[in-house]
């Protein structure tokens, strides 16, 4: 049968190649899908890993003029959607999913936002795009929540799954770094030089920002082989340098609150403490955002190339046309939240949506009225223009937990190793929560395995990992 198969094989290939070209190199995939099943039959780990190492260096349908409509991700998007399938079978049949991630709170949350997506989809203006949404956030969750949930259980598979995807991600930089090398790191290019891997520059500086401290933190850690400290040297230094000239602001912005974050590790300042902070300091702004505004309004430093410059461009919101047009974004997102407060226009739908939104005094040369050029640019005011009030609230409350969280765990956990691989875990979430004031990426699967399966970490840390531990101290 073996070599029947072989033959037949073998034959049908002579066949496509003499006659139907076109089809050529899609039938010579067929033994690399083939091995994948196989492979997910066998060992479904080793499919995580892969999935993980083939998301950075994953191209879209429509990067690859193949697709108007369906965009997915080859072939991470496919791995994740088997992936979700052998998940779904397997918890059918004999129920893998262990009842204390259930139970958990962190899962209770994700689950309730997926709840309440699915229920605002019913009620969306764009039923069908709010199904396609419904349906990718689920696959980005069984695969890199749930799955990973169930295979970190073995401590090693988290450190695997995080360095398949630090390695991908490195090979990208590299890649990207010399292109843009050729250009002489012009800021102008900046932004499509990253294409076919990302769609634009903050995307991939949202990525390098939340493995630079986990790259830090392995380093450090002394139960990790020297091989693999050397790789995550490797690997840390190359994403400093690629975050340095991707001139990716926000990355820069959430990687210095991260060490904010580490600081209030350093002297022990309790979470309690910080929420109130943040509290405190989210209400003095809306107390003075006309003054604030005012003195943001006078800023006019823009991004010009310089180091210096693009920091101070941040907070320029009166000529830098980035910045200008986020203003434009949140805007919109505001005012449809205004004419449908309780359930929103349905999970996807911002960007097709917005465009009659759009005051003419917050207008930019970059503004578009053909939902072509993304979302709301926040993760924080997306959910509540699509999904009403409970959708906003629900996303702020996964990000205060989370955090809860992450304080809790690396207050209580005594082994240094685990504690410092923590630290490094936490600092990496918080800054894709800093990202998440100025864009949203949640919707794309280069961001959603790392954020996904970060969270799935902490799960396992402190359902398994913190437990054992203390049973061998």
């Amino acid at each position: 049968m073996f070599y029947f198969i072989v033959v037949s094989y073998i034959l049908l290939n002579t066949y496509v190649f003499l006659f139907d070209r076109g089809m050529f190199f899609p039938f010579n995939l067929l033994p690399v899908l083939l091995l994948i099943v196989l492979l997910a039959l066998v060992d479904i780990e080793k499919i995580m890993y892969l999935m993980a190492f083939s998301t950075p260096l994953a191209i879209t349908l429509k990067e690859l003029g193949m697709s108007e409509g369906l965009n997915l991700s080859l072939p991470s998007e496919p791995l994740m959607i088997g992936l979700t399938l052998i998940y779904l079978l397997n918890e059918l049949s004999s129920g893998i999913t262990a009842k204390e991630v259930i139970r958990h709170p962190l899962t209770i949350i994700i689950l309730m936002q997926l709840g309440w997506m699915a229920f605002t989809a019913i009620t969306s203006e764009l039923p069908v795009i709010s199904l396609k949404y419904i349906l990718s956030r689920t696959w980005f969750l069984t695969s890199c929540y749930f799955m990973a949930a169930y295979i970190f259980k073995n401590f090693k598979s988290i450190k695997i799954y995080v360095l398949s995807y630090a390695g991908a991600l490195a090979i990208v930089a590299i890649i990207t770094t010399i292109k843009h090398a050729a250009y002489g790191f012009d800021e102008k290019t900046a932004d499509w030089i990253v294409s076919p891997f990302y769609n634009d520059h903050t995307a991939y500086g949202a990525v390098l920002a939340m493995f630079i401290p986990v790259m830090g933190g392995m380093l450090l850690m002394r139960t990790v082989s020297f091989p693999v400290k050397v790789l995550c040297f490797s690997l840390l230094a190359i994403f400093l340098i690629s975050i340095v000239v991707s001139y990716a602001r926000a990355g820069w912005l959430s990687l210095a609150v991260s060490l904010a974050v580490l600081t209030t590790f350093i002297i022990r300042i309790k979470f309690r403490t910080i929420l109130i902070t943040v509290i405190t300091s989210v209400i003095l702004f809306l107390c003075f955002q006309s003054e604030i505004l005012m003195i943001l309004g006078r800023n006019n430093t823009d991004s010009d190339g310089d180091f210096t410059a693009n920091i101070e461009s941040m907070t320029n919101i009166s000529t830098d046309v980035s910045n200008m047009e986020r203003l434009n974004r949140w805007s919109c997102a505001i005012s449809i939240f205004q004419e449908y407060p309780y359930l929103g226009t349905g999970p996807g739908t911002y960007q097709f949506l917005y465009a009659p939104y759009q005051k003419s005094s917050l207008k930019t040369e970059i503004s578009t009225n053909f939902g072509n050029k993304g979302n709301a640019h926040s993760e924080y005011l997306g959910p509540l223009s699509e999904q009403g009030l409970l959708g906003g609230i629900i996303v702020i409350i996964l990000v205060f937990y989370v955090m809860h969280l992450g304080y809790r765990l690396v207050y209580e956990i005594k082994d240094r190793p685990l504690k410092l691989f923590t630290i490094s875990i936490v600092m990496g979430i918080s800054t894709y929560f800093v990202h998440g004031f100025l864009n949203n990426f949640l919707d794309s699967d280069k961001a959603s395995v790392p954020f996904w399966g970060f969270l799935a970490i902490l799960l396992c840390i402190d359902l398994y990992h913190k437990k054992q531990v203390e049973l061998n101290s």
